[in-house]
C-alpha cells in the first residue's frame, strides 16, 4: 500500500474510533466496569500513544511530545518502555478530562499526516500494524461498554438501533478428508506476527458444522441440566461454575419467565435462531460434551474456512476452538519493544477463530488467531461443533447427504442443498431441460462464448491449468479448448462420479494431448489445489450461472475461498444469468413439458432411492416464482396435503401448501456483479454481454 491510500486508511480508523464514542457522556467514558476492561477514553488515549512512541518519536525528527507523562498514563503491558498505569487502575485516570485526550488525538494525527507524506517501506508497514491495533481497540471499546451498560440497574442502550446478528438456518455437519494441510498467513495482505509461519499439519479425517450453536440449543442444554450436570463439565470449568453461580451465558436474564439479552441495543426479548455469544470456554466445552461432540481444532477450523464450507464464518460471534494459544512453528517475535505485541501472551489461553458482529469491517481473515482466558465471557464469544468422522466417511456421500435432509426438513422452513440434484439422473434431466425452447440460459452463454471464444483465451497464459467448478458434461469447456490449445492442464470438479466419467472419456478422445485431471467432489469444499495444478498459471471455469444458486453470503465465501485455492495471479471466468423480464425467466424455470418440474421432483426420488424415503412424488407440485427484492428465482415443491414422510431414520410432518425450498437462481445487474467481485477480494477485468435474454461472461483477476 502507498502512501496516499495509507493515509487515506489511517484518517478513516481514526474517524471510527471517535464515532464510536459519539454518543457517550464524559461520565461513560471514565469508568472501569472491571480489571479486564478498560475505559473508553484510555481507548482513544492508548491507541494514540501508539502511534506517537512507535513513530512519531522514532521517525519524524523534531516531533514535539504532546505530553510526556502520558507515557506512564496510557502504555498498556510493554515492559520495554517502562513503568506504567495499573490496568485494574485505569478507571481511576479522571484525569486528563477527555477534552485534552481529543485534543491529544488531533496533535498526533496532524504530525501523523506530515510522516506519511513519503514515507518508507518499514514505516508504512508499522502504520498497518497501529491501523490493525486501534481495530482491536474499537472492538474492545465496544466489549467494555457493553459489560460497563449490564452493570447498571437502568440497563441502557449504546444505540437503541443496533441490531445483533439474526437468525439462520440449522447447521448442518460437514465432512472434510484431512491430510496434511497448509495454515498460517499466506503473505497476502497485513497479518499480525502470532498467525505465522505458515507450516504444514496433519489432520484425520473429521466433520465441522457449517453454522454455529444458537440460543434455542443452547436453552435445550439448559433445561437439559447442563449447568448442573459435573460430568458435562472439565474440572477447572465446574469449579468456576460454583464459585461464580452460572446458569445460562453472561447477559441473559429471566423476566417473568421469558428469557431477556442484554445487546448494544439494550436488554430484549432472547432471538432463539441467533448464535449463541458470550459463553467461556468452558461452556464451551461442556456443551459440546452434551451435544456429543467437541470443539474443532484451530487448524481443523481453518481449513474448513479457507475451504468455503462455513457459514458465519465472521460477522456473528468469536469461535473457541480446543487449541491452547502457543506459538507456531518457527515463530519468533522481533527483539524490539513491538516484539512484546503477541508473543508473550502464549501460555494459559485458548485461540478463538473467527470474527464477531463488532469485529471491524476486513479485520477478520481465516489466519487470524485471537486468544482469551478460558474462564472470559464479556467478549463476544460463541462456538460451532465438530467431531471425528466415521471410518471410511468421505466428502458428499451417505451420511452427509442423510445429515443435510435431517436438518434440512427438520427446520422450521424446510430447504434441501441444490447440489444433491446432480446425480446420474439428474445430471441427465439438467442436460434435457436445457435443451427445452424456455430454457435460455445454456444456448444464449454457448452462444456468447462461441462469439467471444479468441477474445477470452487471450486471458488464458501459456501452459495454464484450467479449473472448472461444477463441470458436468463439459461441453462449453470445449469451446475454450479449441480456442485455446495453450492450455496445459484441465482439471474438472464434480458432483457426479458418472458425469464426470463421461466427460473425460470424451476430452481425452478429443484432446489427445491434454492431461485432464478429474476430481469428484463438492465444488464448495475446496482445501488445496493438487501440486500439479500449482506449479502452472491458473485459470478458473465457471459457466452456467451455477453461482446465482448460491445466498448473497453463500456466493462472497465461495468467491473468496477460490481466491485462495487458486493463489495469487489467478484468474476467474465467470459465467452469471442478467437480469430480465418475469415472464423469461418464469417460463425458463417451469417448462412447458414438465422437465424441470421433474428434475426437481428427482431430488425427492433421489431420497426414496439412498435414504429409504417414502415421497409420493404426486403429492408435490413444483412452484418456480420471482422474488423481486431478493433478485432471484425460486424453486420449491409444495405439498398438496396434510402428510408425513419418512427418510434417513427420521420422520417428518408436512401441512397442506408448505413449501420445500430447492433452489435459489439469482439474477444480476452490472453493479451487483462488481460490488460482489469487489467485496470478495477479486479485481472486475473485462466483460461481455449477450444480446437479449442477456447473459454474461466476466473475468475476475486476483
Amino acid at each position: 500500500m502507498n502512501s496516499t491510500a495509507l493515509l487515506d486508511q489511517y484518517l478513516q480508523v481514526r474517524r471510527h474510533s471517535e464515532s464510536l464514542v459519539a454518543s457517550l457522556s464524559e461520565e461513560d467514558m471514565v469508568v472501569q466496569s472491571m480489571p479486564d476492561a478498560s475505559p473508553a477514553k484510555w481507548h482513544l488515549a492508548h491507541t494514540t500513544w501508539f502511534f506517537e512512541t512507535f513513530l512519531l518519536r522514532e521517525r519524524l525528527p523534531g516531533y514535539p511530545v504532546f505530553d510526556p507523562g502520558f507515557a506512564y498514563l496510557f502504555n498498556s503491558y510493554y515492559e520495554a518502555l517502562g513503568p506504567r498505569q495499573p490496568r485494574p487502575e485505569r478507571g481511576l485516570l479522571t484525569r486528563p478530562p477527555l477534552e485534552r485526550v481529543l485534543a491529544y488525538r488531533r496533535h498526533v494525527d496532524e504530525h501523523m499526516q506530515v510522516l506519511l507524506r513519503d514515507a518508507p517501506e518499514e514505516v508504512l508497514l508499522l502504520v498497518e500494524l497501529g491501523l490493525a491495533h486501534e481495530e482491536q481497540h474499537q472492538e474492545l471499546l465496544l466489549m467494555d461498554l457493553l459489560h460497563l451498560f449490564s452493570r447498571s440497574p437502568l440497563r441502557p442502550a449504546y444505540n437503541v438501533r443496533w441490531r445483533d446478528p439474526g437468525g439462520d438456518r440449522p447447521g448442518r455437519f460437514v465432512g472434510l478428508p484431512g491430510g496434511l494441510e497448509d495454515i498460517g498467513h499466506d503473505g497476502e495482505g497485513f497479518a499480525f506476527d502470532n498467525e505465522g509461519p505458515r507450516h504444514k499439519v496433519y489432520l484425520q479425517p473429521f466433520q465441522i458444522c457449517d453454522r454455529l450453536v444458537t440460543n434455542a440449543q443452547w436453552l435445550e442444554f439448559i433445561e437439559a441440566g447442563g449447568y448442573g450436570r459435573a460430568d458435562l463439565w472439565l474440572s477447572e470449568g465446574w469449579a468456576r461454575v460454583q464459585e461464580d453461580g452460572w446458569q445460562a451465558p453472561m447477559y441473559w436474564q429471566q423476566r417473568d419467565g421469558d428469557w431477556m439479552e442484554m445487546g448494544l441495543g439494550g436488554l430484549h426479548p432472547l432471538v432463539l435462531a441467533a448464535p449463541v455469544t458470550h459463553i467461556s470456554f468452558y461452556e464451551a466445552c461442556a456443551f459440546a460434551a452434551w451435544a456429543d461432540a467437541r470443539l474443532p481444532t484451530e487448524a481443523e477450523w481453518e481449513v474448513a474456512a479457507r475451504a468455503g464450507v462455513l457459514g458465519q464464518v465472521e460477522g456473528c460471534a468469536w469461535q473457541w476452538t480446543a487449541s491452547a494459544y502457543a506459538p507456531y512453528p518457527g515463530f519468533r517475535p522481533s527483539r524490539d519493544a513491538v516484539g512484546e505485541y503477541n508473543g508473550k501472551f502464549m501460555v494459559s489461553q485458548m485461540v478463538l477463530r473467527g470474527g464477531a458482529s463488532i469485529t471491524p469491517a476486513g479485520h477478520a481473515r481465516p489466519s487470524y488467531r485471537n486468544f482469551f482466558y478460558p474462564a472470559q465471557r464479556w467478549m463476544f464469544s460463541g462456538l460451532r461443533l465438530a467431531r471425528d468422522a466415521v471410518t471410511g466417511q468421505t466428502v458428499g456421500d451417505h451420511e452427509t447427504f442423510a445429515e443435510d435432509v435431517r436438518a434440512g426438513l427438520s427446520a422450521p422452513a424446510k430447504s434441501l442443498p441444490p447440489k444433491y440434484f446432480y446425480d446420474a439422473v439428474g445430471s441427465e434431466l439438467f442436460e434435457a431441460i436445457c435443451n427445452t425452447r424456455e430454457y435460455y440460459p445454456t444456448r444464449t452463454e454457448t452462444a456468447l462464448l462461441r462469439s467471444i471464444a479468441a477474445e477470452l483465451s487471450t486471458v488464458i497464459p501459456q501452459g495454464a491449468a484450467l479449473v472448472e467448478f461444477g463441470s458436468g458434461a463439459s461441453l462449453k469447456t470445449r469451446l475454450l479448448l479449441d480456442a485455446a490449445p495453450q492450455i496445459g492442464l484441465y482439471l474438472p470438479i464434480d458432483i457426479s462420479e458418472s458425469a464426470l466419467r463421461k466427460a473425460t472419456a470424451m476430452l481425452q478422445g478429443a484432446y489427445p494431448d491434454l492431461r485432464v485431471l478429474p476430481q469428484v467432489g463438492d465444488f464448495t469444499h475446496l482445501p488445496h489445489l493438487p501440486a500439479e495444478a500449482a506449479r502452472r498459471p491458473r485459470v478458473a471455469f465457471f459457466p452456467g450461472s451455477t453461482l446465482g444458486n448460491f445466498t448473497l453470503e453463500e456466493s462472497r465465501r465461495f468467491l473468496r475461498s477460490v481466491r485462495r485455492y487458486l493463489g495469487r495471479d489467478s484468474r476467474f471466468i465467470l459465467g452469471l444469468d442478467m437480469q430480465k423480464d418475469v415472464a423469461t425467466l418464469e417460463a425458463a424455470y417451469d417448462d412447458a413439458d414438465g422437465i424441470t418440474e421433474q428434475f426437481n421432483k428427482n431430488l425427492l426420488a433421489r431420497i426414496n432411492r439412498e435414504l429409504g424415503g417414502d415421497f409420493d412424488l404426486d403429492a408435490f407440485d413444483h412452484l418456480a416464482r420471482w422474488n423481486p427484492e431478493r433478485s432471484c428465482m425460486e424453486i420449491f415443491l409444495v405439498s398438496r396435503r396434510n402428510q408425513k414422510v419418512h427418510a434417513a431414520g427420521r420422520t417428518f410432518e408436512f401441512r397442506a401448501g408448505e413449501r420445500l425450498h430447492t433452489e435459489n437462481s439469482h439474477k444480476y445487474s452490472l453493479a451487483q456483479v462488481a460490488d460482489l467481485a469487489a467485496e470478495s477480494g477479486w479485481h472486475l477485468g473485462r466483460q461481455w454481454l449477450s444480446p437479449d435474454p442477456q447473459v454474461g461472461i466476466f473475468v475476475l483477476e486476483a
